[in-house]
């Protein structure tokens, strides 16, 4: 396929938009409202499925099988508090932090803080995918181990 030179041009001006500081920003800003509201979201419906179809009285689960349930869960619940703070602190930032008005400066604070959000989201996904797997596998062993064993 052929481009016109107009349409290279285009392109190459919405290239230089879309690589420039505040645009970058502005990117990993929207990604991080993403996954707040994506961990927000999972965080409600794991508790609902632990809470409706999980084992409801786990003290009726062997000593072993009832601590390792109760480590996932802990694990896996802290796992995805932690998610949902990194999620926050990347879309918000920290409470009172400066930006800087000298342009130079500015722009640095933008590079700065997209990797900063890039490295928090990342991290989020992570931690969101181990608790995911923690609370299923608390409630999967719910399911699947006999009471009393």
């Amino acid at each position: 396929m052929n481009f016109s030179a107009r349409q290279l041009r285009d392109a190459d001006q919405r290239a230089r938009e879309l690589a420039s500081p505040e645009r970058q920003l502005q990117l990993a800003l929207h990604q991080a409202e993403g996954y707040r509201n994506f961990l927000a979201s999972l965080t409600g419906l794991l508790t609902a499925v632990f809470v409706l179809k999980g084992q409801e009285d786990l003290s009726k689960l062997g000593g072993g099988v009832r601590w390792a349930v109760i480590a996932l869960l802990i694990s896996g619940f802290l796992a995805l508090v932690l998610a949902s703070w990194l999620a926050v602190l990347a879309v918000h930032g920290r409470p009172g932090e400066q930006i800087p008005l000298e342009a130079g400066h500015l722009l640095r604070h933008e590079q700065r803080r997209t990797r900063r959000i890039w490295r928090m989201v990342e991290w989020a996904r992570w931690l969101a995918l181990g608790g995911v797997l923690a609370v299923a596998g608390a409630v999967i062993v719910t399911w699947v181990v006999p009471v009393g064993t």
